[in-house]
């Protein structure tokens, strides 16, 4: 079955319909400026456009970068504080006049990646990151997906450790590939300490400039870029909303 799949970031909502017997973007994704004040309604409004940019009707799975219980949205750490408690399936839902099943971003990416990226086949314990405004992570084992939130993870003077490594942070401080690497690096080797994952799965769009960066990553895991890039919130999302039916 095909799917719409909605990815929401810190920056911009993307989107496309997704071929899920292969996570295959039917078209060319679409993408919607947003930011951090971007209100659930005027969010809904942006999500509602992109569904009728591609006619779509039918089953919409979107990706939140936050805790998602059911349809419910309990954190929203870069986005509008007015999405906590908010029921996203039902808000979404309205807004494209399709059923609507709601996904963490990271395991939706996950999802993805293990079932037909860079995890596919993998039945050992994965860590999958997402890196762009935060930092999304997921663990995989025997390719069953659980989302986590360490991208919280109290890091540097108390701070959530995605305010001093995430590709958003690179930007920011305009730092060198090198001196991003190491902080990540330090990140993902505590992680290691934590969840002694055999593969570590990097998507975001930074993974495109993978090589730039990973060798800087001094990690005892095997590293992967993910497979899909970007597009594997799009993807797995998509996914989702064929299976949580």
């Amino acid at each position: 079955m095909n799917a719409l799949g909605i990815d929401i970031g810190g920056s911009a909502i993307k989107g496309a319909p997704v071929d899920t017997r292969n996570g295959k973007l039917l078209a060319e994704r679409h993408r919607i400026e947003v930011d951090a004040g971007t209100s659930p309604a005027a969010m809904a409004k942006a999500v509602g456009a992109l569904a009728a940019h591609f006619k779509w009707e039918g089953p919409v799975g979107v990706g939140f970068p936050g805790v998602i219980q059911g349809g419910t949205i309990w954190t929203s750490a870069n986005l509008h504080p007015g999405f906590i408690g908010c029921d996203g399936a039902r808000l979404f839902g309205k807004a494209t006049g399709c059923p609507v099943a709601m996904i963490n971003d990271a395991a939706a990416a996950a999802v993805a990646e293990m079932r037909f990226g860079a995890g596919k086949g993998f039945m050992g314990k994965a860590l999958l990151i997402t890196l762009g405004t935060g930092i999304g992570t997921c663990l995989a084992y025997q390719g069953v997906v659980v989302p986590l939130e360490l991208g919280h993870f109290p890091w540097k003077r108390g701070k959530d450790a995605e305010k001093y490594c995430s590709a958003a942070v690179r930007d920011k401080k305009e730092l060198s590939w090198e001196e991003w690497g190491g902080r990540l690096s330090d990140f993902l080797v505590e992680l290691e300490r934590l969840l002694w994952p055999e593969m570590i799965v990097v998507g975001g769009g930074v993974s495109a400039k993978h090589e730039k960066f990973f060798p800087h990553l001094k990690v005892r895991a095997a590293l992967k870029p993910a497979r899909f890039l970007n597009q594997a919130g799009i993807a797995g999302a998509a996914m989702w909303a064929t299976e949580a039916r």
